[in-house]
């Protein structure tokens, strides 16, 4: 199969092209933190994060940070006009309230009826489950940014997962290095590919049925 991939940037390109304008968005720790940096012209989502801060704005430039303004990830943000502080037990109040329109996450494993593992006991990777735990289920629509497939090659996309779940039947969408995949009804069903990766390619690396049910559309995103 073809060695072409999408850059996390693509990706989390991709994403941000779906987000409306004004929703309430929660961001996960890393990766899908880049989604911020690529809201499409004249759209301005209001971004949220569990420590305590609605409406930050980009991160500051090298040298100018205040550490007193951080994100959940720990890393330094400016604020938009408007913005507001609270204690984070309301944001989690807001979380379980369903005041969240978006929380866009990484992963582990995603199963083809929706369940999400993005958190693994051990040595190595996110020690404990957090507030994703709270956000996959208090958030009206939860997204997925990731590689298609393990650094080892193995496939994101299962028919089950085998490590510790996040949530239960909670992702509707998922943004690979390789596709857009919507899970409806207990499938995948494929939306967009890279235009000179074909679908037997593509399937032989996911661990599920792919469903076309429409004709597929080309995974087109900027050089970044």
């Amino acid at each position: 199969m073809t060695g072409i991939k999408l850059s996390n940037a693509q990706i989390a390109w991709r994403a941000a092209q779906d987000i409306a304008d004004g929703a309430y968005v929660n961001l996960g720790i890393g990766f899908p933190e880049m989604v911020a940096q690529y809201q499409p012209p004249g759209r301005q989502a209001v971004f949220h994060t569990e420590n305590g801060i609605l409406d930050f704005g980009p991160s500051p430039e090298k040298g100018e940070e205040d550490w007193d303004l951080i994100n959940a990830g720990k890393r330094a943000v400016t604020l938009n006009p408007g913005a507001s502080f609270f204690h984070h037990a309301d944001s989690f109040a807001m979380v379980r309230g369903g005041h969240l329109d978006v929380a866009i996450l990484g992963a582990y494993q995603i199963a083809q009826n929706g369940d999400l593992a993005n958190w693994r006991v051990g040595e190595k990777g996110v020690p404990a489950v957090g507030g994703a735990m709270d956000l996959v289920h208090g958030a009206k629509r939860v997204a997925v940014i990731t590689d298609h497939v393990t650094k080892k090659g193995a496939p994101k996309l299962v028919e089950h997962c085998s490590f510790p779940l996040t949530g239960l039947g909670c992702v509707t969408r998922v943004y690979t290095s390789l596709a857009v995949i919507d899970i409806i009804d207990g499938r995948f069903v494929l939306l967009e590919k890279l235009p000179d990766l074909s679908l037997a390619d593509l399937q032989s690396i996911t661990d599920a049925t792919l469903h076309t049910p429409n004709p597929v559309a080309d995974l087109i995103v900027p050089n970044l």
